[in-house]
């Protein structure tokens, strides 16, 4: 998603998404290389955003403030899928011992809103509020299996990013993979995010079998065998779907 640098507003937010996950404090010259913007620009708003408590002054720059935390939780859906996908997702976690995601589709990424991993967990590229290209994760490929067909038209399209050695960026071969997944109901990842992780994924269908969320369990090859979980996902997901529609919590 781009930001209209026409608009205030527009600007505003091209500060804000020009944080990355790694980022403690970014100077103010750094924000003005990141975003193209005018350093006296950068410098006011900065400063705009920092009087609403989107960002704080740290260390001579600048970092994500809680205020965005705040607003974050206040997206209803998010929040009322977390606070339900809880207790489904901590009990695949005590039942696995290995990272267990729940994610959401926006645009052609998976968006992670939750992940629970314990003192083992593999090194994994998620993290909460992060996001991943659909075709490369279990995860993605649980979504898009399951969403409309031009939607998988355009992600086939490509070009499909490779992450790893081992990222499906043939079109044909990822078609095959989407359909055994709308088959199965479980979708699989092979060291396709990150070398050395292989996951299992299952979505989370609303009233009319449209993809709201998908959970997964990753682990780091040797240890984890996916094929083993893949039950326990798609049991854990399906029951997250049926209280979710119980609750009228999906729209």
């Amino acid at each position: 998603m781009t930001a209209d640098l026409g608009t205030v507003l527009g600007k505003a937010v091209t500060i804000l998404r020009a944080f990355r996950p790694d980022d403690r404090v970014v100077s103010l010259a750094e924000l003005v290389r990141r975003t193209g913007l005018h350093k006296a620009t950068v410098h006011r708003l900065s400063g705009e955003l920092v009087a609403n408590r989107l960002l704080d002054r740290a260390d001579g720059g600048y970092r994500l403030s809680g205020g965005l935390f705040e607003l974050g939780m206040l997206a209803s859906l998010e929040r009322s899928l977390l606070e339900v996908a809880m207790p489904f997702l901590q009990d695949l976690y005590e039942r696995t011992h290995e990272t267990v995601h729940l994610g959401v589709r926006d645009g052609h990424d998976v968006v992670y809103i939750a992940k629970i991993g314990g003192h083992r967990q593999a090194r994994a590229p998620s993290r909460t509020g992060g996001r991943m290209p659909l075709h490369c994760t279990a995860i993605g490929k649980a979504l898009l299996a399951h969403a409309d067909a031009d939607l998988r038209r355009e992600v086939l399209a490509g070009p499909l990013e490779r992450r790893t050695p081992h990222t499906v960026v043939a079109p044909g071969i990822l078609r095959g993979q989407l359909l055994r997944v709308a088959e199965t109901g479980v979708a699989f990842e092979a060291e396709e995010s990150a070398v050395g992780l292989v996951c299992v994924a299952a979505p989370v269908l609303g009233r009319g079998d449209e993809p709201v969320a998908a959970i997964s369990v990753a682990g780091p090859v040797g240890r984890f065998r996916p094929e083993g979980q893949a039950v326990a996902v798609r049991a854990a997901a399906a029951a997250l779907g049926s209280t979710l529609s119980r609750r009228d919590l999906l729209r």
